[in-house]
């Protein structure tokens, strides 16, 4: 590892344990039978333990937006061309996008990043120019990134957690969108857990079986030609990702080492925290899931996180949105935590 990337070691913040074990005991004296709002209640524990405080929030909530295009595509493996993801890019930032309308009911904010399209669109209001290239390389053929573009991309998401931090930021949530890019997410996380494609490729955005098919031929190749034995996940990471993943996975090791909880998106995000947790195990303690992805691959690595996702709801679009729907949900579980009477303040039984 460079010196440049040297912080990735750097250790990761405690969690509190007098807090969670301070909002446990509130949660045991509320007004209901105990554990009876099952994960409501431990919704709000873990995320005490992760804010320092017997009565958390998830607010103010911070999307990190990256948006890039993957050199895999030439390869047929999205039902879209790749011009769809500078279409969105422009949607998501004029508030058209699914995930603009859910950030602007929640009152979430959202930094909307070029990382690197084939197109490069210029200024672009609301979308801040970060722009490692013109898409990754295509990794059936080719690494996706070089040692540069891949410590850029990782400080890229270094310094937006910082800014987050700085304005107040209380919680982390990382969206994607690229054409293709659930076909490296799914290379990097069969690489990581030593898994075959045929376990973990889905449609992504609809392929038939014919595209599925050709899709993980594809990331078969891809494995042959990257994931040699004794690589380390930073170099599957450069070899099989992409910028948005890359800047993902620096976003949450960040996120951990300054103690902002996070609340880890679908698929393609999810291959990223997979990512984070290899390069630094502790990352693993800051993460919250928002929901089971439609992609099949995705229980896999739950499995491998030891994760158990609030929501299923059969979503599979990324882009943040099911973090952004797993919010309301957090948001009720700490309202709840908070404003409920206790046996002694309702002047209620406990017996």
């Amino acid at each position: 590892m460079s010196a440049a990337l040297a912080w990735l070691d750097a250790p990761c913040q405690p969690l509190d344990e007098t807090a969670s074990a301070a909002a446990r005991k509130r949660q045991d004296q509320l007004t209901k039978p105990f554990g009876s709002l099952g994960r409501l209640e431990a919704m709000a524990i873990e995320l005490a333990g992760m804010q320092g405080t017997e009565t958390p929030s998830p607010d103010p909530v911070q999307i990190l937006q990256f948006v890039s295009d993957h050199g895999v595509a030439a390869e047929g493996v999205s039902r879209f061309p790749q011009k769809v993801t500078l279409q969105m890019l422009h949607n998501i930032a004029s508030g058209g996008a699914a995930v603009s309308v859910m950030a602007q009911s929640l009152g979430a904010r959202m930094e909307i990043f070029d990382l690197g399209m084939v197109t490069d669109p210029g200024p672009v209001a609301g979308v801040r120019s970060e722009r490692l290239g013109t898409g990754t390389g295509n990794i059936a053929r080719e690494p996706a990134m070089t040692e540069s573009q891949v410590a850029a991309a990782l400080n890229l998401g270094r310094a937006a957690v910082e800014r987050a931090i700085d304005t107040g930021a209380r919680l982390l949530i990382c969206g994607e969108m690229g054409i293709a890019n659930t076909t490296p997410a799914t290379a990097l996380a069969c690489a990581l857990l030593a898994l075959a494609p045929s376990a973990l490729v889905g449609p992504g955005t609809g392929l038939d079986s014919a595209g599925i098919e050709r899709k993980t031929q594809v990331i078969t190749r891809a494995l042959a030609l990257h994931a040699a034995p004794g690589h380390s996940p930073l170099e599957l990471l450069r070899r099989l990702g992409g910028f948005d993943i890359a800047a993902s996975v620096g976003a949450f090791i960040t996120a951990a080492q300054r103690g902002l909880p996070i609340l880890v998106d679908g698929f393609i995000i999810s291959a990223a925290a997979l990512a984070a947790a290899r390069l630094n195990p502790a990352t693993r303690h800051w993460m919250l899931f928002s929901h089971n992805s439609a992609e099949p691959g995705h229980r896999h690595m739950m499995e491998a996180l030891e994760a158990h996702p609030y929501l299923d709801l059969g979503m599979r679009l990324g882009e943040a949105t099911g973090g952004l729907a797993a919010v309301a949900l957090l948001r009720l579980a700490c309202t709840v935590h908070r404003d409920m009477a206790t046996f002694s303040e309702a002047g209620v039984s406990e017996d």
